[in-house]
């Protein structure tokens, strides 16, 4: 029997690729309250600005704003902007720390989306762009519209 897992992509860092190059991706599951679950599957939560941490052998997710699913439902005491732990493998976790380590290095998250009925956040060890890299990559991306244009029209 063959089944179908179709990936949505639910919340995007859409500047992660123009401010840092992506070295190495990895899938994380996390530690999440319902309403969050609830509100991010809505499109809801950003994930600009944050980061991700390695602290005594676990990840944590540190910056994301993820607002409650229905706020008069939303405990008393809820923060947008909590810790968050992610759920990896040791030997993920292991790798994550070594990068993590090495100077002009980070780890940032990229997307929330589902695998089957799973919330996962894909996560990245990253190297930081200088201007003119950033100034290139978008000389790149302008190129490749513009053929893509031309190519449309004839």
């Amino acid at each position: 029997m063959l089944y179908l897992v179709t990936m949505t992509d639910y919340v995007r860092n859409k500047k992660v690729t123009l401010n840092f190059e992506l070295l190495d991706l990895f899938e994380a599951g996390a530690v999440l309250l319902g309403t969050e679950v609830k509100s991010i599957r809505q499109g809801q939560g950003k994930l600009d600005g944050s980061h991700v941490v390695v602290r005594g052998g676990e990840v944590y997710l540190v910056g994301a704003s993820i607002p409650p699913f229905q706020k008069a439902n939303a405990p008393t005491d809820y923060d947008n902007e909590r810790v968050r732990k992610l759920l990896l493998s040791k030997k993920d976790i292991l790798k994550l720390y070594n990068e993590s380590e090495k100077k002009g290095l980070t780890i940032v998250p990229i997307r929330w989306y589902n695998t089957g009925s799973k919330l996962k956040l894909e996560i990245a060890v990253a190297k930081g762009k200088k201007k003119h890299d950033k100034r290139d990559t978008i000389k790149q991306r302008d190129t490749k519209r513009e053929i893509e244009r031309t190519l449309k029209t004839q």
